[in-house]
């Protein structure tokens, strides 16, 4: 099963999301090679102690949201890992649902570079991320392997 086919799969909840995805309330809610789109509901019990939605929650999102957009476009023995991230904060969070897209801008043979526009239910946008993801050959189990 291709990596796009699992993503798909996450949508319908034919197989479980990302356990941070759970733990966080994140869903993805469309996938095409290349571009992934999570929403997640922003309520108080993602607030930081000023009120406001908390920063590693815009983070997560678009981590994950052009993490899914790299992997969509891997062979199936390929993995990656993020190797730079940056966000920038447009506005305050309170309580709405989040739209974070996420989008390959290029990719070559080892590096690419991805965006995620994050709007709120107003199609404000309110974060932009940019991230470099490095991909990781020969990993047939789908998963990196934990070295102890």
């Amino acid at each position: 099963m291709s990596h796009l086919e699992r993503i798909k799969k996450m949508m319908t909840g034919e197989i479980p999301g990302a356990p941070v995805a759970q733990v966080l309330g994140f869903k993805v809610v469309e996938a095409e090679e290349g571009r992934v789109v999570i929403e997640i509901e922003a309520s108080e019990r993602l607030h930081n102690p000023m009120g406001t939605l908390h920063g590693g929650i815009l983070g997560d999102i678009a981590d994950a949201a052009m993490g899914l957009s790299f992997i969509s476009t891997l062979a199936e023995d390929e993995l990656f890992t993020t190797v730079e991230l940056k966000l920038n904060f447009l506005k305050p969070i309170f309580e709405t649902k989040l739209r974070a897209e996420g989008q390959i801008i290029k990719k070559g043979g080892t590096i690419g570079l991805l965006e995620c526009h994050i709007y709120d239910e107003k199609k404000s946008l309110v974060a932009h991320s940019t991230s470099t993801c490095m991909v990781l050959k020969g990993n047939s189990n789908h998963k990196r392997e934990r070295k102890v």
